[in-house]
This record gives structure tokens, C-alpha cells and sequence, in this order.
């Protein structure tokens, strides 16, 4: 089963430190520095900021994913190019449909080489 860490609406790199003490080290997986949800009418907008040591086409952070509790997709972004000289980055999921009563999110990170990172990070939903 992966790991899972806890991340408020807005988790500064300081604080994430915390979170993420005692998680095995993963080498060249995407780190999540930050996330955020935003409330649309009837659906979210879900911000991700991620670290990864991108060295070009061969090696970068290529998706994230918004997954439910019970780890059903809810919302995919793909990162379509190297980061190299972008980091860390922040982007953008609108218009994610989360169901009623759940009172968080998964977020899972990919690159193109290493794959799925198995950790998942909790991030509360505001009410």
C-alpha cells in the first residue's frame, strides 16, 4: 500500500519538511511543495507545486493525479514538457468533480522515467 502524507489547503516547504520526515527516500520522484483547493460552484480547482531535478526530455516530472479516498481518479494533469529551468512549478487542474462528503484528496505525482511515486499526499478540502 503507498504511503500517504497529510498537506493542508497551503503547506509551505517548511512545514512539508515535517510532514515528510520518516518517508523512505525516493530518488528523482516528484516532490510535492505545496497544493490547494478552491471551491467552483459545483466543482474544484485543484493547485499542485512540484520539485523534481527535470534534466530534459530523458528525465522529468511528466503528470500529477487527484485521486479520491478510496484512490478512484478524479482528475489528471500532464506535464508535457521538462521543467529544467523552472523550479520548483505550479499548475493547475480546474473544473475536478470531487463527490459529496469527502473531505479530502490524494495527490500522486509521476515522471517519465521512475514512474508513479508511490507516496500520496493528503489535502484537506475546505468547507
Amino acid at each position: 500500500m503507498a504511503r500517504m502524507n497529510r498537506l493542508s489547503l497551503v503547506l509551505p516547504i517548511a512545514a512539508l519538511s515535517i510532514v515528510l520526515a520518516g518517508a523512505p527516500v525516493l530518488a528523482d520522484t516528484p516532490e510535492v511543495i505545496a497544493a490547494k483547493a478552491n471551491r467552483l460552484d459545483h466543482a474544484w480547482s485543484i493547485s499542485v507545486t512540484l520539485s523534481h531535478p527535470d534534466t530534459g526530455w530523458d528525465h522529468y516530472a511528466n503528470a500529477w493525479q487527484v485521486l479520491a479516498p478510496d484512490d478512484s481518479v478524479l482528475g489528471t494533469r500532464t506535464l508535457t514538457h521538462p521543467h529544467v529551468e523552472e523550479q520548483p512549478f505550479t499548475r493547475s487542474i480546474d473544473h475536478v468533480v470531487i463527490p459529496e462528503g469527502f473531505d479530502h484528496v490524494l495527490i500522486r505525482v509521476r515522471c517519465n522515467l521512475d514512474g508513479w511515486s508511490p507516496r500520496l499526499i493528503w489535502l484537506e478540502l475546505p468547507r
